[in-house]
C-alpha cells in the first residue's frame, strides 16, 4: 500500500430490506449489517484540509442506504454486488470491499455473510 493511501471504513451500518426467497422473507423486511472498506489516494486531502479533495464517505453511505432500503433482493450476492458498485464507483477508489451480514439466516449461526471486492486495474 502506498503511503498516501487512505482507508475509509464504514462499520456495522444497520439497515432493513427485503432479502431472500422464502415467503416470509419476501413479505417482511430483515436486518442486514453492512461493512465497507475503501482505499483511495488522499495525498491532496492530507495537505489541503479542503473537503473537495477528499472522498466523501457520507455521500457514499447515503447511496448505500437508499439502495438497500428501497429495493428487494433475492440473493445476498446481488445485494453485495450492487453495494460494491456504489463503494467503488468514484474514480479515486483503488480498492473496495463490502461484507453484508444477514443475521439469523441460519438457526445455529449468528449470521451468514457475503463479501465481494473490487481492485482497480493498474
Amino acid at each position: 500500500m502506498k503511503p498516501e493511501t487512505a482507508i475509509i471504513r464504514i462499520k456495522n451500518l444497520r439497515l432493513r430490506t427485503f432479502i431472500g426467497i422464502k415467503d416470509d422473507e419476501i413479505q417482511n423486511r430483515q436486518d442486514v449489517i453492512v461493512n465497507v472498506v475503501i482505499h483511495y489516494c488522499a495525498a491532496k486531502a492530507r495537505n489541503s484540509d479542503n473537503v473537495d479533495d477528499a472522498l466523501n464517505y457520507r455521500t457514499i453511505t447515503k447511496k448505500i442506504i437508499e439502495l438497500i432500503e428501497n429495493n428487494r433482493f433475492s440473493l445476498l450476492e446481488n445485494l453485495t454486488s450492487q453495494t460494491l458498485a456504489i463503494a467503488s464507483e468514484h474514480p479515486w477508489v483503488e480498492f473496495a470491499s463490502v461484507e453484508i451480514d444477514k443475521p439469523h439466516a441460519l438457526r445455529f449461526a449468528d449470521s451468514v455473510s457475503m463479501e465481494l471486492c473490487y481492485q482497480k486495474n493498474q
